[in-house]
């Protein structure tokens, strides 16, 4: 199975990276994990933000495969416990598909990503930096795998 972020900034403070990096080096090899990241679409008074999203989420959706599992991380979607997510990563695991996770950019993900999901996840109720998002979707999924192989990792 193949892990993918598709996050939107390409761009991160070193201290994002060394986090992303340290838990994705966790991961099992089995995962074959891939970030691709998209540059952030230019705002500003000459171009609205929601031209900016649809230039994101088209570059976005061009990296999908048809076939693949799909989950968006938006403040509207569902927020699980570390438990709830294993018995998901258990299940999508099982379902055979790639797994994609979409991370959009400032003005978050645009319809046409969210209506390709299979899934909408929210992280937390708070807003979040993108680059705290992004470590800690990485954290989730490694402690998610820890719990679904019985790793001490999740009762640290």
């Amino acid at each position: 199975m193949h892990l993918r972020l598709i996050a939107v900034g390409d761009r991160q403070p070193g201290w994002v990276d060394e986090a992303f990096s340290s838990y994705v080096a966790r991961f099992p090899a089995n995962w074959k994990f891939r970030l691709d990241s998209i540059p952030t679409g230019q705002r500003g008074q000459r171009k609205a933000a929601a031209s900016a999203v649809a230039e994101e989420s088209g570059k976005m959706l061009q990296r999908l495969d048809r076939s693949d599992f799909v989950v968006a991380l938006d403040e509207g979607g569902r927020q699980l416990s570390s438990d709830d997510l294993a018995l998901r990563l258990q299940r999508w695991q099982t379902g055979g598909r790639d797994l994609a996770f979409l991370i959009g950019g400032p003005d978050g993900l645009g319809p046409d990503c969210l209506g390709r999901a299979d899934f909408c996840w929210s992280l937390s109720r708070v807003t979040l930096p993108h680059g705290l998002a992004r470590i800690l979707l990485v954290e989730q999924l490694y402690r998610a795998w820890s719990i679904n192989q019985n790793h001490p990792y999740h009762r640290c």
